[in-house]
Parts: C-alpha cells; sequence; structure tokens
C-alpha cells in the first residue's frame, strides 16, 4: 500500500500550502525571485469569494492557493496538470485583477503593490529553452534594469527539472525534488528532505494514513479528471494536426491544379501564337502576290491594319 500520496493535487496541494501559512511563505521565499529584504514574512489566505471562478475544465485541471503579505503584496500560486497555450494569459488576466483591485476611487498609485504569480506546470511548455523556471516582468527592452514593478509571472515546468542536475540541498530544490519526486510510489522520502523541517511537515501531510475515506475518493476522483481532460485535450490535439495536414493536402492539391491551368494556358498562348504567325506569313506571301487586302483579311482574319503593317 502506498505510504504518500502525490502532492500535486487537489486536495493535497491545498492542505499543505493552503493550510499552513508557514509552508507556502517556506515555497514562495524559495520559487519566487525575491531579494534578501523582499522575503515574505506572513501572509492571510484570500476570502473564497476573491478566488478566481474556474470553468469546469479549469476546475479540474488548476489547484490554486491565494494569499497576501504584511506589505499587502498579492500572491497566486498555481499547480497547472494540463497545458494549453491560453494558460499564460489566463494567468496574466488573473494576475491583472488582483493588481487592478487594489486599487479604490481617489487613492494614490503609489500605495499598489506587486502581484506575483508563481505557476507550476506539469506538462511542457512551448518556450523553446531547456531551463525549467520562467520569469516574465515588464523590462524596458534596450535596458533590463529599468523594470515597471507591478506584474510578475513565473513559469515551473516541472517535467524539466531533473533530481541529478542539483547537488545542493537550497530550499527551491528541495521543494522542486518533494514536488517532482513524492506520489503513490514513493515507500522512503529522501534522507534530504526528510532533514529539511519544512519539507519534513509536508510530507507528514502527504502521508495517506493522514486522509478520510471520503478525502481518499475525491483524491482518486482528482486523477480520474486529470485523465479525462488530457484524454480531451489529446484527442483535440490529434483532430488539430488532422485538419492541419487535411488542409496542406487541400492547398497542395489547389497549387497543383493552378499550375495545371497555367501550364494548360501556356501551352494555349503558344498554340494560338503559332497559328498567328501561320496567317501572317500567309497574308504577307497574299499581299506579295497583290490580293486585295480584302480577301486577305477574308482568308487570314488579320485586320486591315495588321495587313497594311506587313
Amino acid at each position: 500500500m502506498a505510504k504518500y500520496l502525490n502532492p500535486k493535487a487537489d486536495l493535497t496541494f491545498k492542505k499543505i500550502f493552503g493550510e499552513h501559512p508557514n509552508l507556502v511563505i517556506s515555497l514562495l521565499n524559495a520559487l519566487l525571485p525575491l531579494k534578501d529584504d523582499e522575503r515574505v514574512e506572513s501572509i492571510e489566505y484570500w476570502p473564497a469569494e476573491k478566488i478566481p471562478r474556474r470553468t469546469e475544465a479549469e476546475k479540474n485541471s488548476i489547484v490554486d492557493v491565494c494569499c497576501r503579505d504584511n506589505k499587502n503584496r498579492e500572491f497566486i500560486v498555481e499547480m497547472q496538470m494540463t497545458w494549453t497555450e491560453s494558460f499564460k494569459k489566463r494567468v496574466l488576466l488573473n494576475a491583472s485583477k488582483a493588481y487592478v483591485a487594489q486599487s479604490e476611487v481617489g487613492e494614490a498609485y503609489q500605495l499598489l503593490q506587486p502581484v506575483y504569480a508563481l505557476n507550476f506546470v506539469n506538462a511542457p511548455l512551448n518556450i523553446g529553452t531547456d531551463g525549467y523556471y520562467h520569469h516574465y516582468q515588464l523590462v524596458h527592452q534596450e535596458k533590463s534594469d529599468e523594470v515597471i514593478d507591478g506584474l510578475q509571472l513565473v513559469f515551473i515546468e516541472l517535467p524539466k527539472f531533473h533530481t541529478h542536475t542539483f547537488a545542493e540541498k537550497k530550499m527551491q530544490v528541495l521543494w522542486l525534488r518533494f514536488l517532482t519526486e513524492i506520489n503513490e510510489n514513493t515507500l522512503e522520502a529522501p534522507d534530504e528532505l526528510l532533514e529539511n523541517p519544512d519539507v519534513s511537515e509536508a510530507l507528514k501531510i502527504v502521508e495517506v494514513a493522514a486522509y478520510t475515506p471520503e478525502e481518499m475518493r475525491a483524491y482518486d476522483k482528482f486523477w480520474d479528471a486529470i485523465s479525462t481532460r488530457k484524454t480531451e485535450i489529446l484527442d483535440y490535439e490529434l483532430k488539430l494536426e488532422q485538419a492541419k495536414a487535411e488542409a496542406e493536402e487541400a492547398k497542395a492539391e489547389a497549387e497543383e491544379a493552378k499550375a495545371e491551368a497555367e501550364e494548360a494556358k501556356a501551352e494555349a498562348e503558344e498554340a494560338k501564337a503559332k497559328l498567328k504567325q501561320k496567317d501572317i506569313d500567309a497574308a504577307r506571301k497574299m499581299k506579295s502576290d497583290g490580293m486585295p487586302v480584302g480577301q486577305i483579311a477574308k482568308y487570314t482574319g488579320l485586320t486591315a491594319e495588321e495587313i497594311e503593317g506587313l
């Protein structure tokens, strides 16, 4: 029987980071690009009514924890189990909403605080780099040190994080090892994770023995929904590829038909030119024999002007 549950599931992720402020603080400080004097010290969770609404598909594939720290900075932490190209835009939209929601009529803009969106993605992104960590912010194109401090988006591709690449025990590595190594097949947690107080506490939270039968049914239901969602996305991508292939084939056939039509047109123009030349040769001979222009035009189809010009 499994000893641990997967921390990426809705039930476990929210129990770890949505019910234990010290653990989400540790996660934020480890994974966000914060300077020493910017580290999170305390947080309060968002009320339920402030959490962004989800579509049915998103409810089955996105896990989120939202909070605010003592400096009024907003943090949105998400676990995205599947990936679509629209995901980054949705993240930007929700972060923008959180930023705008800080403003009240008549208040100074200086009171607005940054919003950080920390997004773990359990699928490869189409970013085109080998790295697993992707940080987005508003930066001057020519002077990279010129930053508008408002929205900061971090995407972490969990499939690209490889444990053997990191020998150090810094918190970023430990938390990512926890999220990528611990699952139902883990019988013994690595010593490096057990030795760290924060990660060790998180390991205790995901022990199977800590969950009721009802919670286990909800856990299994979550993974069933993920499998269904992945199947739907795969089916859609296959249909999209098929439609693309059919469109390319139709385009190739259209281009081939166009080429054949151009070739037939060229052949017709060439035949017409040859026939015209025959008429001209015949008309020139008739004219040299003294035949009247009217008769020459009758037999060759040339105009009087064309005959006179010969």
